[in-house]
């Protein structure tokens, strides 16, 4: 009890001593304002504007809730200003909403988005890509083809094309050879020449000369025509790349950084990072006709905004400002297939269109010759979602003055289609088409088609084609064509077609399956009816020749009639496809045999390889034989023994990608490069160099006085070679590149020595030299 009261009054003497402090000091003054509470301070923070984070730490004058902030970093963010001061206090710009996020140390800005620059995603570049090449070269294309007929009659005929390629473009020549043998004797029938050509292309400019027998470009109103001159000419070819018709440009704006998700027809088409701002994608897919775009934005938070937007793509227009040409000179070519060289009289043609805007596309033409002159104009329009319209309006003057007026429509969707087009001349219209022949130019015509798929493979799709002409001498011709088909189980199909005669009221139909086992082998049966009484049966059974070669066939069989039959094997090699065969009835039997292939001479070497339609790509090792080869991550094969592989089915214009499989070499063999872009030219063949060498390689170890490896790390010499190295665990150091007499030296410290040694050669594994003792 006695301590309880000790205690108590300890106590209260304590509170009485701190009461007496407080009366004491309360006269003294308030405590220091902290950090947040001055007047004026200045912080480094991040800024964001409309949640993109600017680079670097901005200084921030900080006054009584207000920033300022130097003005040049506001105009790099784009914000625009009012005044010229340096500093600007950004929570008085109007439209701006400024928070500061103490923890974090960000200054968070959010201005209106159509201050912020607009984002181009996906956006299509107008330079020209990789500059294709074509080297010095010739090419020869064969093709032989040779027909005995049950009757003792026989004819051979042997199509050839003769290409010299290079820098300057492409000269050419092709032509048939013909011989025909028949049960009373030989018939000669000589060599026939098709055209004669030299041709160069500027892909910067995206223009085509061509000098020689020349073919005018035409539109769809007026008519192409043969000619020995001069042609200059838009080649939008030499541009992979480029998209000629308006592409669906999608705009918006995001309030925050947000991710951008683009379906066509429900179908997910890319995908993108964007910043807070406008933007507009055009990275759509080439496509047309119409359809639904849907873009979808995701910010940070998973929150969505999904818009869904209805277009139309027309590819019959130019895109706007994109301008089309064909200027053609010469003289008419008569005859062709029948006579080598038959020209008449001089002409000139000309077609200009031009992409007024991205709905409306203007065109021009005009041709002249001796007694005739022809003219008109044209013009495509997009009708909004609703189609294209297409009016074409042209007169001649000659021996009888005429005129053609031209009207169509056509409009594509994912389940139906409809197409019209309307043709009216008058009696003296003319042009080049019809100059130095029999043939004339229908006086009307009109030609329309539906397709119809409203269920998908449900109940198929379904065509509709109706067809009216009506000729110069008033005779006229009415068709009209329906067609079905459906897929059955696996890729197996179903198709029905009528066609009708409603001039002269007759019709043939047709029904047919068809039935694949797998990728290249099928059955089809079919069976025709005609209005006449008769009818028939076919059965075939084929298989294509898989294109990196191998062996195809075909089997067919008809009933009815005089019973037809056919059967045929195809061989596609390295060097050659060669094929034949035999069909007829059985009073007219025939049997064939084809042959087709080329000779290429470049680089000093001659290839022999199937027909080359287009470019192509020589490969070149310097001499290395059994490399594989790829183009576009398919294996072409491997180098011969000149070091030689030719590509035969290069695409022109595209750098297509052409790579050496460099990994079953041995370790004394160098490809410096192993993968390379390239664009060739049409017609031409690019020679393409892989160096591939053989080098000289050799291990060193090193150790010291006591036999133990060198500290990692000591530098090391190979004196001829100049090359330098580390040595590295367990004294080991490697030198490639070596040539037969080597000295390596080390140098380092109170280390000194060096060895000299000889290499073959060739070894298919490194050398070992040493342990090479170096004391110090």
């Amino acid at each position: 009890m006695r301590d309880l009261k000790r205690t108590a009054s300890g106590g209260l003497l304590a509170m009485a001593s701190v009461t007496a402090c407080a009366a004491t000091y309360d006269s003294l003054p308030a405590p220091a304002a902290s950090y947040g509470e001055k007047q004026e301070y200045e912080l480094y923070l991040s800024v964001s504007v409309n949640g993109n984070i600017l680079a670097g730490a901005v200084p921030v004058k900080v006054n009584a809730g207000h920033y300022w902030i130097a003005a040049s970093v506001l105009q790099q963010a784009h914000i625009p200003l009012q005044t010229g001061d340096a500093l600007v206090d950004v929570t008085t710009l109007p439209s701006v909403k400024v928070e500061y996020d103490q923890p974090g140390q960000i200054l968070k800005l959010q201005v209106p988005d159509k201050w912020l620059p607009e984002q181009h995603i996906g956006g299509t570049t107008e330079q020209p890509g990789q500059t294709a090449i074509s080297s010095p070269g010739i090419l020869f294309n064969y093709d032989a083809y040779s027909l005995f007929s049950s009757g003792g009659s026989q004819t051979t005929s042997t199509f050839t094309e003769t290409r010299l390629f290079g820098p300057p473009g492409v000269l050419s020549n092709n032509a048939v050879i013909r011989q025909n043998w028949s049960s009373t004797g030989y018939e000669q029938q000589g060599y026939m020449r098709y055209d004669t050509l030299w041709k160069y292309s500027d892909s910067d400019q995206m223009i085509s000369y061509q000098a020689g027998d020349v073919v005018s470009n035409a539109l769809t109103w007026s008519s192409s025509v043969r000619m020995g001159g001069l042609r200059l000419s838009r080649n939008f070819s030499v541009r992979p790349d480029l998209v000629t018709y308006p592409l669906l440009n999608l705009s918006g704006s995001a309030a925050v950084p947000s991710s951008v998700d683009l379906f066509i027809n429900g179908y997910k088409s890319s995908a993108a990072q964007i910043n807070g701002g406008p933007y507009t994608l055009t990275n759509v897919p080439w496509i047309s006709g119409a359809g639904e775009a849907t873009v979808v934005t995701t910010d940070a938070l998973g929150r969505q905004v999904s818009t869904s937007i209805p277009f139309y793509v027309s590819n019959t227009l130019l895109r706007e400002g994109l301008s089309d040409f064909d200027f053609t000179l010469g003289a008419l070519r008569n005859n062709y297939g029948i006579r080598s060289a038959d020209y008449g009289a001089g002409a000139v043609s000309a077609i200009y269109r031009y992409g007024f805007n991205n709905w409306l596309t203007l065109s021009t033409h005009t041709e002249d010759r001796e007694g005739l002159t022809n003219a008109g104009i044209g013009s495509d329009i997009g009708v909004g979602n609703l189609g294209t319209l297409s009016l074409s309006g042209s007169a001649s003057r000659g021996e009888g003055d005429g005129n053609q007026f031209t009207s169509g429509y056509s409009y594509y969707g994912s389940s139906w289609g409809v197409s019209y087009q309307h043709i009216r001349r008058s009696a003296g219209y003319d042009n080049l088409s019809t100059y130095g022949s029999t043939a004339t130019l229908s006086r009307q015509s009109d030609q329309a088609t539906l397709s119809l798929s409203p269920w998908g493979r449900t109940l198929g799709s379904f065509s509709i084609g109706y067809f009216d002409i009506k000729a110069e001498d008033n005779s006229r011709t009415r068709l009209l064509n329906l067609s079905w088909s459906r897929g059955l189980w696996l890729s197996s199909s179903l198709s029905l077609s009528v066609n009708r005669d409603l001039q002269e009221g007759s019709y043939a139909s047709m029904l047919q399956v068809i039935i694949p086992f797998d990728s290249q082998t099928s059955v089809q049966l079919s069976g025709q009816r005609a209005s006449a009484g008769q009818w028939g049966e076919n059965i075939s059974v084929s298989r294509s020749a898989p294109a990196e070669g191998g062996l195809g066939w075909n089997l067919a069989h008809s009933i009815g009639g005089d019973n037809y039959s056919q059967a045929d094997l195809t061989w596609i090699n390295r060097v050659s496809t060669l094929s034949g065969g035999y069909y007829g009835s059985r009073d007219d039997r025939h049997s064939w045999f084809e042959a087709a292939g080329s000779v290429v001479l470049m680089d000093n070497s001659l290839f022999f390889a199937r027909q080359i339609n287009d470019a192509f790509i020589v490969v070149s090792t310097g001499n290395y034989p059994n490399i594989a080869v790829n183009y576009e991550n398919r294996k072409v094969g491997v180098t011969d023994k000149n070091g030689h592989l030719l590509i035969p089915w290069a695409t022109a214009w595209y750098p297509g990608k052409v790579t050496l499989d460099t990994l079953p070499l041995p370790t004394d063999t160098e490809a410096l490069t192993v993968e390379k872009r390239i664009a060739v030219r049409e017609g031409s063949g690019a020679l393409v160099d892989f160096p591939v060498n053989r080098v000289r390689s050799a291990t060193l170890v090193f150790v010291d006085a006591r036999g133990q490896p060198l500290p990692v790390g000591t530098p090391v010499e190979e004196v001829n070679s100049k090359q330098r190295g580390l040595v590295g665990y367990d004294g080991v150091v490697w030198f490639s590149h070596l040539g037969r007499h080597n000295e390596v030296k080390i140098n380092a410290g109170e280390l000194r020595c060096s060895v000299q040694f000889e290499l073959p050669s060739s070894t298919p594994v490194p050398q070992r030299i040493g342990p090479v003792s170096c004391p110090s």
